[in-house]
Formats: structure tokens, C-alpha cells, sequence
């Protein structure tokens, strides 16, 4: 297949680019470029024409010659979310449905969208499967509901766009995020000794690895299309539901001398869900998801090591892209809307 990845620079792209690549596909990349630069270790491969397009400007012809599009393209966690709600609409949603109807009008016959368990946002205790109300919590959260729903008005016998809500993801990418639980707690493990926990550690959250995403993305795409057409998916499994406090274990484990505290006066957090996977494994008996929480902390360790992470990357902006925003609204590189400034030609790295 001949595969157009939006967001081809981000956390999960820079993992799941050369995913596809090894099964035998084609894959050209789509991404504004605001973190370039924002890698430990060597950075993602440059897989060919990356056009510096804003999502929320792209046009049938960006579009036009592939059989698939990939929309990882987002503000891609709540921080970020909050710190300028409109941005966050006009970009997971507006954008997204820009290119959706754009991929729909060059003929593309199949569109995947990363969508998100934190639609089910306080959902509590109870493991929920793709058909659960939906209560999401924030305005990442709610721009994923609205864009599930606006892709799936677009769904015809030529248009088939899928839904995976991915869990929170973790894993070592080049184009590293430290503002996710695991990573984050891992590189305060290393860097400080303290695994540091800034609510009560009671809510439950459902983990992935972003190889397994990668994985997932791929059953999709190579799917016979009725399996799929105009359905989601939670992308993880079961067993990696679990509490932040036991997050913060695995971690002490696995970082020799750290200790778990927490924040004073912490309370729980209003994200609290698990999710039920047993669709997508029962949809793809082989899918094989292998990796486990310990075994993604391990991973993390190495890569820290390997690349010498320090106290100072862990406080730089590089990492984390809220801060990474806020450096370039500051520097004016982009607007209060994020939008690339003209006199932007190139991001300086972080």
C-alpha cells in the first residue's frame, strides 16, 4: 500500500513510520514540524517530501495517489489542551475533518484516525468496551468524541475510516515524550531517585507500548475492509490496566534506589477508566501484542542510560510538549492559535 502518515514527526510516527515500512508498504509523511529537533538519541528517519502543512489547511491534492491516510496529526495531550481550548477544536477536530474530507475527495478508500481511551474519560472501575457512554473530561477528550463522530458521517462505500482509541501510550520513541505517565515516571526515577507521584495514585489508566499501537495500525490497515469500516477499536490489553500507584512500583523495581512519594495534599485524578480490549483481539486472533509494562520500564531505563539523560533534559522543553509550545509562542515562531508565523521558516530545535 502507498500510505500517507499525518503527524509523521511525532511520538508515535517516528515508531510507526518505519513499522510499515518493514511490512513492505510505501510511506510518505504529512507534519507541521514543531518538534524537530526534540529527540534523544538520533531522530527519525527522513523518509522523503514532508510537506510543512498545517493540518487545518491541507487539500484533496496532499492527498491524492494513496490507497490509506493515517491521522496521528494532534495536540496530543491535555496540558496542551488547556492551554488554549480553541486551538485544541480548531485543530484535533476542524483539522481532522479537513482531512478526512480531503482524503475522501482524492479517492483515498481507507482512513485511520488515533483516536483515544480518554474519551471515556471518568468512567470509573468498570472495564469499557466501544459501544460505553462516553465522558470525557477535557477538551483533548471531547475533540476526539466529536471527530469520531464527524469521520464516521463521511463513511460510504468509498470512504472507510476506523477508529483506534489508543491507551496511554508508553515506550521508547526517537522523538521521545516525557509528558505520559510511564516515561515520565521512569525519567524522575533516574534522574532524581524519587518517583514522584502528583495524585493519590488511586485512578486506573490503560497502558499501551507504541510498538503495539504501531502493530494495531497495521492489522487495520491490512484488514479486509468489512471488518473494519466505520469501526473503533480500544488499542491495548487487558492486563495493562492498571493504577498509577502500581506504575510507580514497576518503576521503583526497576530503577535501583529510587523511592515513591507523593505530592502534598494529593488528591485522585478525574481521569479514571479501564478499558475492554477483547474487540480488537477477537477481530485479530494473531495480533500478538507483546509488550508489558515492566518490560516497556526496562526498555526506558536503557535508552536513558544509553543516552546519557540527565536532570536538565528532564527539565528542558524538549521532552515535553507543552513547554515546547511555550517556547515557541514566546520566541512568536507560532500564533495564539499555533499556527506557523510566516517569518517561521524553520523551527529552531529544542
Amino acid at each position: 500500500m502507498r500510505i500517507l502518515v499525518a503527524g509523521d514527526r511525532g511520538y508515535i510516527g517516528a515508531v510507526l513510520v518505519p513499522f510499515l515500512q518493514a511490512a513492505g508498504h510505501t510511506v510518505e509523511g504529512l507534519d507541521l514540524g514543531l518538534y524537530e529537533g526534540c529527540d534523544l538519541g538520533p531522530g527519525p528517519e527522513d523518509i522523503g517530501l514532508r510537506p510543512r502543512i498545517d493540518m487545518r489547511d491541507v487539500e484533496p491534492r496532499h492527498c491524492a495517489g494513496y490507497d490509506a491516510v493515517v491521522c496521528l496529526a494532534a495536540l496530543s495531550n491535555d496540558p496542551v489542551g488547556h492551554l488554549n481550548p480553541s486551538a485544541t477544536y480548531s485543530i484535533n477536530l476542524e483539522g481532522t475533518l479537513r482531512l478526512g474530507e480531503a482524503a475522501k475527495k482524492a479517492g483515498v478508500e481507507r482512513f485511520l484516525f488515533a483516536s483515544s481511551c480518554s474519551l471515556y474519560g471518568a468512567a470509573g472501575s468498570q472495564a469499557v468496551t466501544e459501544d460505553a457512554e462516553l465522558f470525557p473530561v477535557t477538551p483533548y477528550g471531547e475533540t476526539k468524541v466529536l471527530a469520531e463522530r464527524g469521520l464516521s458521517l463521511l463513511a460510504d462505500d468509498s470512504f472507510s475510516p476506523t477508529y483506534l482509541r489508543n491507551a496511554t501510550a508508553y515506550g521508547f520513541s526517537p522523538r521521545l515524550r516525557l509528558d505520559i505517565v510511564v516515561n515520565n515516571l521512569t525519567a524522575v526515577a533516574m534522574t532524581t531517585g524519587q518517583v514522584s507521584l502528583e495524585s493519590d495514585g488511586s485512578p486506573w489508566r490503560p497502558l499501551v507500548h507504541v510498538e503495539d499501537i504501531s502493530r494495531s495500525f497495521l492489522a487495520v490497515l491490512e484488514a479486509p475492509r468489512e471488518i473494519v469500516h466505520d469501526e473503533a477499536f480500544n488499542v491495548g490489553r487487558a492486563e495493562d490496566n492498571v493504577q498509577v500507584r502500581d506504575i510507580a512500583e514497576m518503576v521503583r523495581q526497576a530503577v535501583p534506589g529510587s523511592t515513591v512519594s507523593l505530592a502534598a495534599g494529593a488528591g485522585p485524578d478525574l481521569r479514571d477508566y479501564r478499558v475492554d480490549f477483547s474487540k480488537l483481539i477477537g477481530t485479530f486472533p494473531e495480533l500478538g501484542l507483546r509488550w508489558n509494562v515492566p518490560d516497556g520500564v526496562d526498555e526506558l531505563v536503557r535508552a536513558y542510560t544509553d543516552y546519557n539523560f540527565t536532570q536538565d533534559d528532564f527539565t528542558s522543553s524538549t521532552y515535553v510538549r507543552l513547554r515546547r509550545i511555550q517556547e515557541l509562542l514566546s520566541a512568536g515562531l507560532i500564533d495564539e492559535m499555533l499556527r506557523r508565523q510566516p517569518t517561521a521558516q524553520s523551527v529552531p530545535s529544542a
